[in-house]
């Protein structure tokens, strides 16, 4: 299977689970996190708004401000349309739809913050492996905006992907521009991948 034939099998098997499996998944993951004790006071925490079946994140983002942590919601770049910027993520923000109809805070571009400023970043994904491969929605987001791992031992931010246990495959290819995730969550255990 090729990476757009995984991407909309386990999209429609994403969007198939009940609210219900989906809040239970959301609750579960959320406990694994916390016991991985990842948050530590000021750190800038990357999150993402739910959309498409994604994993909700808002249990993590709670435990992150509990610790206080610093949110930050994905921003489309303005200028250069397929990268991210990060804005910060408040209770009050207040949020308004994308092009694709994704929430994001409104705010001026000297305060969004670059993914090399985050300390920790939540993903969400289509598909992974135990290597740490992802496949997302397919527009090269995250991708373009963490470039800059690929090319140096940047030791931050870490990268966590949230999933249903159901959107792993045994061996997913890796391509050049792909960054592996460093740690996968999903509502049966929480994957530490070994950084090669």
């Amino acid at each position: 299977m090729n990476s757009g034939e995984i991407r909309s099998q386990l999209r429609v098997k994403r969007r198939s689970l009940t609210e219900q499996e989906q809040q239970l998944a959301a609750q579960k993951i959320s406990s694994l996190v916390n016991k991985e004790s990842l948050f530590i006071q000021g750190n800038r925490v990357g999150v993402y708004l739910a959309n498409d079946g994604e994993i909700d994140p808002s249990l993590i983002v709670s435990m992150a401000r509990t610790a206080g942590c610093h949110c930050f919601l994905p921003v489309i770049d303005p200028i250069h349309a397929h990268c991210l910027y990060f804005a910060q993520y408040d209770l009050d923000s207040e949020l308004n739809a994308n092009r694709y109809g994704i929430l994001e805070p409104v705010v001026e571009q000297a305060m969004m913050l670059s993914a090399r400023d985050l300390d920790i970043l939540l993903m969400p994904l289509v598909a992974f492996d135990r290597e740490g491969t992802r496949i997302g929605m397919g527009g090269g987001f995250y991708d373009r905006s963490l470039a800059f791992m690929a090319e140096t031992e940047y030791p931050k931010p870490a990268l966590i992907g949230l999933a249903h246990s159901l959107q792993e495959m045994p061996h997913l290819v890796r391509q050049q521009w792909d960054i592996p995730l460093h740690l996968i969550a999903t509502e049966k255990e929480v994957i530490c991948v070994k950084q090669k």
